[in-house]
């Protein structure tokens, strides 16, 4: 990929992703919005703060419409994610993010690709190791089990949190699980961005011992397929250092980077 092929994707990113709002909302779910800024309220864990754009904001008016998202929050007694993006502006937007409180996490670098590629790789999973769909609460709370012994933190919000996407519109996502007997060693789930040519991935957390078999490839070559079912033609990942090697090798391109700022009452 050119310097120009990247910047014509991320540009197919900003304008057809964000702002990243759950779309069908899922029940108790709600957005508001202040400005050029969404607030996504009962989705998950905690609030998300997302734009496409901040319009040109800066200065007092920037630091006013932080502190508005600030007032929010700490009134609710609730944390909140304001997602910033590598590209955003104005270029001071994370000092001012920290100056009101928001702390930043593990930066994640966006790669976006295409579709037909990845859906034509045909990677060999070990002997012993299936992939599956699933819906049922059991088996997403089976997921969480595995993300929490991954990441040693709880994890249990994602039970919650796809079993409600999957109740408002079970065509607009997909779960997977890679399981050997009993045990999932690993998953993702992708999302059908309505009304674009976009389709996104997530999760693809693996057991230590079970890295480096090809099974994350699986993961994302069999959600792929799934993209290109529905007529999806770019595939959007928010990836890890660890995550990000193997998917461009995939023919994905970085295109930005993304960083999630919490503020915390």
């Amino acid at each position: 990929m050119t310097d120009l092929d990247a910047r014509e994707l991320r540009d197919a990113y900003d304008n057809q992703i964000r702002p990243e709002l759950p779309d069908p909302l899922p029940d108790g779910v709600t957005v508001e919005r202040d400005g050029p800024l969404f607030r996504v309220l009962g989705l998950d864990h905690r609030g998300f703060l997302t734009y496409r754009t901040l319009d040109g904001l800066a200065g007092t008016e920037l630091d006013a419409l932080i502190a508005r998202q600030v007032e929010v929050f700490r009134s609710r007694g609730e944390a909140v994610e304001w997602k910033l993006a590598g590209h955003d502006e104005p270029a001071d937007l994370a000092d001012r993010l920290r100056a009101a409180g928001f702390v930043p996490e593990d930066q994640e670098t966006v790669v976006v690709g295409p579709v037909a590629p990845l859906a034509a790789a045909v990677p060999v999973l070990p002997e012993g190791v299936r992939l599956r769909e699933v819906t049922s609460r059991a088996d997403l709370e089976r997921i969480a089990a595995m993300e929490e012994e991954v990441w040693r933190e709880d994890r249990s919000h994602l039970v919650y949190g796809l079993a409600r996407e999957i109740e408002a519109d079970p065509q607009s996502i997909t779960v997977v699980v890679a399981e050997a007997g009993e045990t999932v060693v690993s998953a993702g789930w992708i999302r059908y961005q309505r009304g674009t040519g976009f389709a996104s991935l997530w999760g693809g957390s693996t057991l230590p011992q079970w890295r480096k078999k090809g099974i994350y490839r699986a993961l994302v070559a069999y959600r792929a397929r799934l993209a290109q079912q529905r007529g999806k033609t770019l595939l959007q990942v928010d990836c890890s250092p660890d995550s990000r090697p193997i998917l461009e090798r995939l023919g994905l391109v970085a295109v930005t980077t993304t960083t999630p700022y919490v503020y915390t009452p």
